[in-house]
């Protein structure tokens, strides 16, 4: 028995196989933590589903796989016992590493399957299926695809599919992707198979419920850790940013040196992380950390590690962390926000304000992770020195207030409700293909059974499916096509998408539009929000005015807009927001109290903010003229900020998104004014919207889709016109 364990601990602990009971003594636990208790008692007491919700490191894999292997164990099965799916290969190598050992003792085979996992070790588990399958949801179409029928004999027993980090799946295509994965491998079961659910940072428990049994939601249970957090230490830094830095002629050092500078000071010498928005951050930041070392005459320690860098420097830079022997801090993109085991570090740093307050708190879990550690977070945030008097976005301050806004919202443990509401309809045309090509052949019915039932294509209705598949008969060459008997087969251009490598993923790599102008190409970029005709954006440092747009061919072409300060927050980049991050934003602002976290530098800044909302009076009025633009405070987040853009064009108004609202360059307060009284009177269809936008074709397959099959879906899930009247009635 455990030695300091309570009898609570020492029930669950005598439910499980001796084996594992043996394993537990020889890792020298003196008791269970409280989650695997409760996992132990509600995976072995009941058949629900479980979702089991805990710190980063506080034993989530375990709290699983302790009953889980119990379970298979004691009823050994002809197939795969445990699908455990992860969206990152490099986590599945982690897991491997430490489920082999406690499988080995129970006899149960562990076999990785993604496309870098030996084939060998594939192939011997496909002719005598057992244990535990380690795999992405990529694999496991490719599994569907390639082997079809094949698969019931892989999955007939399967006791158990465990999904890890469940929050990354809830608000994507990959989760949809998933999500309809899970249907497909049950039908081939004939039969469901328990799910358990593992996070750290879910915001909305009853969309995760729903993901994991969309048909008995209430049916899945949430497991909730009652230990203590570490202690966290957090500061919000300001810098600010000289006129004109880093241009020629211009003696001031770029706020990013003195971030360098500090970052160089209080990480050397240490295990720690730093995560910064864009890919070409990462590199800069980690370049300016690497010439500091080279003119200290130091060795280096600072690292990038982002999606662009190939699979051994990365895996170079996650063995450093992990061994521990060398200090390092990684500066990296969303890439190292998962749970990927690189040991413990020091400290986390954020270059620039978070956007989301799930992706803040999983970030700040990967420090203060041993006993007695505190956890350490430091956001770097910079403005402009001296803003343009007639830029209010700017004299506000809002980066400086985002990040005060976002670390407030964490302390008080708010987490975003992450779930998609997007009709997915170039996923939805995938697993059609992905469907037909597993079974050789298709009834539409059964179909549409499989595919539309409870789960996450269930809001298309059976005309919207008969008008996809319409769509995909008549394309040329065909997607899809019928047999006299009506049974659906793939075309020939079926076969070719089936056949490609990269089928197997629904999500396309980072696609960019090219900014063009005249004959010249400037660059380019990705672009997130709804563009048309005559909006601005910015790029290479200027405004320019959008010309046209070239869905197809991913072409934006522009005009030079008027001189003037390129706007703090540009149309073409940043994470949607969630309304309750601007409310909370608008909420620091009326504020007076200096926040614990923040610098001198980060103190003076919100202050200067603080002042210039008092002096636009902004606690009662939402409109403001400045110069020749017009300023627009919505406070609201980014799906209720687009619409209210495209009702604005509607009525002819061209605006910049910000994160504070709108800003309409050449519009006095009366025409918005009069723009507002029409939209009142004559609220705009979800679909009159749509038909604004320029650029509808944003996933994988909607090349392949019909542009009104894409408005449609964009009106349905990308427009909020129920939004419309609250932000028109809060308008003062």
């Amino acid at each position: 028995m455990i030695s300091q364990a309570s009898e609570s601990e020492r029930q669950a602990f005598s439910r499980l196989h001796p084996k594992v009971q043996r394993w537990i003594y020889d890792q020298g636990w003196n008791e269970l933590r409280d989650i695997q208790a409760k996992a132990i008692g509600a995976v072995l007491g009941n058949e629900d589903d479980v979702i089991i919700a805990a710190a980063t490191a506080a034993g989530k894999t375990e709290a699983a796989f302790l009953p889980i292997l119990t379970v298979a164990a004691c009823e050994p099965a002809d197939s795969f016992d445990v699908l455990y799916i992860s969206p990152l290969k490099a986590l599945i190598n982690d897991q491997f590493r430490r489920l082999e050992e406690l499988a080995e003792r129970l006899e149960l085979p562990v076999v990785k399957w993604h496309g870098d996992a030996p084939a060998v070790a594939k192939a011997k588990a496909i002719a005598k299926p057992r244990g535990i399958v380690l795999i992405t949801p990529e694999s496991i179409e490719a599994l569907l695809v390639r082997r079809g029928p094949e698969v019931r004999r892989l999955v007939l027993a399967a006791k158990f599919i465990v999904i890890d980090e469940l929050h990354a799946f809830l608000a994507s295509e990959r989760g949809v992707h998933l999500a309809s994965l899970l249907r497909r491998i049950e039908a081939q079961a004939g039969r469901r198979i328990r799910k358990i659910g593992l996070s750290a940072t879910i915001g909305d428990f009853s969309a995760a419920q729903r993901f994991l049994n969309p048909g008995e939601p209430e049916k899945v249970q949430v497991l909730q850790s009652e230990g203590s957090r570490p202690e966290v230490k957090l500061q919000v830094r300001g810098y600010r940013e000289p006129a004109n830095s880093g241009q020629d002629g211009s003696t001031a050092a770029p706020a990013s040196a003195e971030i360098v500078q500090h970052l160089f000071k209080v990480l050397r010498g240490k295990n720690n992380l730093v995560f910064a928005p864009r890919r070409q951050l990462v590199e800069e930041f980690a370049d300016g950390l690497l010439k500091r070392s080279e003119a200290e005459m130091v060795p280096n320690e600072f690292f990038p590690h982002h999606g662009s860098l190939a699979k051994g420097l990365r895996e170079e830079v996650e063995e450093r962390l992990k061994d521990g022997k060398l200090p390092t801090t990684a500066i990296a993109t969303t890439t190292l926000e998962l749970g990927i085991d690189i040991g413990s570090v020091e400290s986390v740093a954020q270059i620039g304000p978070p956007a989301s307050i799930a992706g803040l708190r999983q970030r700040l879990g990967r420090s203060g992770r041993r006993a007695g550690q505190v956890s350490i977070l430091r956001i770097y945030v910079t403005e402009p020195d001296r803003p343009e008097e007639s830029d209010i976005f700017e004299r506000l301050r809002p980066d400086i207030v985002q990040a005060v806004a976002a670390v407030q919202l964490l302390t008080r443990g708010w987490i975003e409700p992450g779930i998609s509401t997007r009709v997915q309809v170039s996923t939805l045309l995938h697993q059609i293909l992905a469907a037909v090509r597993e079974r050789g052949g298709v009834m539409a019915a059964d179909l549409y059974a499989l595919l539309c039932g409870p789960g996450p294509f269930s809001a298309c209705r059976q005309g919207e499916f008969a008008a996809l598949l319409r769509m995909m008969a008549a394309s040329n060459p065909r997607l899809i096509e019928q047999a006299p008997d009506g049974l659906l087969m793939l075309g020939a251009g079926g076969e070719q998408l089936t056949d490609r490598w990269d089928f197997y993923a629904v999500f396309a790599s980072d696609e960019e539009y090219r900014i063009v102008t005249g004959e010249r190409a400037l660059g380019t970029v990705p672009i997130f929000n709804p563009l048309r005709k005559d909006d601005y954006l910015t790029f290479a440092g200027r405004r320019w005015i959008v010309e046209s747009v070239d869905d197809k061919a991913k072409i934006v072409t522009v005009r030079s807009a008027p001189a003037g300060r390129v706007p703090k927050f540009p149309a073409q980049e940043g994470a949607p927001l969630d309304d309750k991050l601007l409310l909370e934003m608008r909420e620091v602002y009326r504020g007076v109290e200096r926040p614990a976290f923040v610098d001198a530098t980060a103190e003076a800044l919100l202050f200067e903010g603080r002042e210039a909302f008092t002096a636009f009076e902004l606690d009662r009025k939402s409109v403001i003229q400045s110069g020749d633009d017009t300023f627009l405070f919505l406070w609201r987040g980014t799906l209720a900020s687009e619409t209210f853009r495209l009702a604005l064009a509607r009525e002819g108004i061209s605006t910049e998104p910000a994160i504070l609202g709108l800003r309409a360059p050449k519009c006095a307060v009366s025409q918005l004014l009069q723009a507002f009284g029409r939209i009142k009177r004559n609220p705009p269809h979800p679909r009159d919207l749509a038909d604004l936008v320029e650029n509808i074709r944003r996933q994988k397959y909607d090349h392949l889709i019909a542009e009104d099959i894409l408005r449609e879906a964009f009106a349905r899930s990308r427009v909020d016109t129920s939004s419309l009247t609250a932000i028109l009635e809060g308008i003062v």
